[in-house]
């Protein structure tokens, strides 16, 4: 049984940083498409940060140079490092991975909807 765990979540001041962090089990990540998402209130689950099994990552234009999305093989565990955040990061984060066939393991093509697996999520909150 797939099991993603995250943590790391809570409330900082626009311009600080937080590290998301997802822990797995019944599933190597480093086989699969691995993501991170981010739900707002209000709004559509979109893929801000995805690495592949090659470990090639892609990031969504809203987060670039800021957040870094990497894989501990030896502990199963997948991070989000985000920094300089700003309010408009506020959202329910998710840990998600193994893109269904036909979807590009990218965050600009990726849909919530292709992903098999997925974490009960951690609340960021950004306040100006």
């Amino acid at each position: 049984q797939v099991q993603l765990v995250e943590s790391g979540g809570g409330s900082v001041q626009a311009g600080g940083s937080l590290r998301l962090s997802c822990a797995a089990s019944g599933v190597t990540l480093s086989r699969y498409c691995m993501g991170w998402f981010r739900q707002a209130p209000g709004k559509e689950r979109e893929a801000v940060a995805v690495i592949a099994s090659d470990g090639s990552t892609s990031y969504a234009d809203s987060v670039k140079g800021r957040f870094t999305i990497s894989q501990d093989n030896a502990k199963n565990t997948l991070h989000l490092q985000m920094n300089s955040l700003i309010p408009e990061d506020t959202g329910e984060y998710y840990c998600a991975g193994g893109v269904r066939p036909g979807y590009v393991c990218r965050a600009y093509a990726v849909k919530w909807y292709a992903m098999n697996y997925w974490g009960k999520g951690t609340l960021v909150t950004i306040s100006s």
